[in-house]
């Protein structure tokens, strides 16, 4: 029979800390539940003991991009408050496949394949954690000593109802899709982590909510007090429409190149620029705030644009590639300042698309022979640089684009 989990002290919840609660939940999608986390402060204010915050990676793919450091900037603001992050890399469960938003069974990666992808992950993730003050952990530990009684006895705390009432395998069922055994298992095992780890916290993204209620579970049957949960939103890539990601080739990679990452953080949408504020920036909330003032009172979206990418270049490489960048980007667009209020067009082409054929859909060009010769005659750019070939495929993303003197737009092709 289970034992009761300890229920949390009554601790006073000083201006402090509504402060640090505050900071904690911005740009969080839900924090379950608010009142234990609290607490949970509160009581780590009181004797000093910091929170063991959790966040599990599986490496699946050997690159972050930057809707990766949505989740890790929270991180670090929980290291600022004092916090002990734990970084915890899944390999273990790699070898299960997380099913979660899945509707097929995902291959199992082989061993050779995550000690690859996992050798560079914390190396990429320390350009937005503090390496001294994070923990790095891996669940193989505790998960490959269990052995197959240790599974049983893991197993039968969960039920097969539970297990399906997962969006994902709810929806195979429903479609006659399959659904391997090792699949069931994943949840349990992340679950378990918690356990293992005697999580305080443990975040992730919208689609991982049903695995990190089954920590809190777990932690209920092995007498701990349960994890709380802080779910990050999924970070939309450049199109301000699809979420983040390489295959949409809407990403920044936390590695790409200084002019690059500033260059793609200007040429967003200035309504998604106040989103990436809010999941990104390492800015406070009252930072945030005067900025949106100023916004308002008619300072240039352009300036603010270029603060957030200056913050962004140099949290990933230094001040001085982020003044270098701004000072290249400034030096190819002089003379040919884009417009605030350009006209946004959004092209279906998953595959990209060819450049006159771009600016005649974009209504920057008449027809295909105009923007041709407009080519030709180096009257077009692309994200402030010459366009000069005239059979140029034009990647699926944002780009600003220029014909001649007076006709821009932003154009989002995906």
């Amino acid at each position: 029979m289970s034992q009761p989990a300890p229920v949390p002290s009554a601790s006073p919840i000083t201006p402090e800390i509504e402060e640090a609660l505050a900071t904690v939940k911005r740009g969080c999608e839900e924090l379950i539940i608010e009142s234990e986390f609290a607490q949970k402060l509160a009581r780590s204010r009181a004797n000093g003991k910091p929170l063991r915050c959790k966040l599990g990676l599986d490496p699946t793919a050997p690159d972050i991009h930057l809707g990766h450091a949505v989740v890790l900037n929270k991180l670090r603001q929980l290291q600022d408050l004092g916090h002990t992050v734990i970084f915890l890399i899944g390999d273990f469960t790699s070898m299960i496949g997380d099913p979660s938003g899945r509707n097929t069974t995902r291959p199992p990666l082989t061993r050779e394949q995550i000690q690859a992808n996992a050798k560079t992950y914390f190396d990429q993730a320390a350009l937005v954690l503090d390496r001294e003050k994070t923990e790095i952990r891996y669940n193989s530990e505790w998960s490959e000593p269990l052995g197959a009684a240790g599974m049983i006895k893991l197993a039968a705390k969960y039920t097969l109802a539970r297990l399906l009432e997962r969006d994902d395998f709810a929806k195979r069922m429903r479609e006659n899709a399959p659904i391997a055994m090792h699949e069931l298992l994943y949840p349990l095992m992340q679950g378990y982590d918690s356990v293992a780890l005697q999580s305080d916290l443990e975040l992730g993204g919208t689609d991982q909510k049903f695995n990190l209620l089954v920590g809190r579970e777990l932690q209920r049957h092995w007498g701990q007090e349960p994890q709380c949960i802080l779910t990050m939103p999924l970070l939309e890539g450049l199109d301000g429409v699809e979420k983040m990601s390489k295959s949409k080739n809407n990403y920044i990679g936390i590695t790409e190149a200084p002019f690059e990452m500033f260059g793609k953080v200007m040429s967003i949408s200035d309504a998604l620029m106040w989103r990436w504020y809010d999941l990104v920036s390492a800015r406070s909330n009252a930072e945030i705030a005067q900025l949106k003032r100023e916004a308002a009172a008619g300072r240039n979206p352009r300036d603010l644009k270029v603060l957030l990418a200056q913050e962004i270049v140099t949290r990933f490489h230094s001040r001085a590639a982020a003044e270098q960048a701004l000072a290249e980007f400034e030096a190819r667009f002089k003379g040919n300042a884009a417009p605030d209020d350009m006209p946004e067009v959004k092209i279906v082409a998953p595959q990209g698309l060819a450049i006159a054929q771009l600016l005649k859909q974009a209504n920057l060009a008449p027809s295909t022979s105009e923007a041709v010769r407009n080519i030709e005659q180096g009257g077009v750019r692309i994200n402030g640089e010459k366009v000069a070939d005239r059979a140029a495929v034009i990647a699926p993303g944002t780009h600003v684009v220029q014909v001649g003197k007076r006709k821009w737009a932003r154009v989002v092709l995906g």
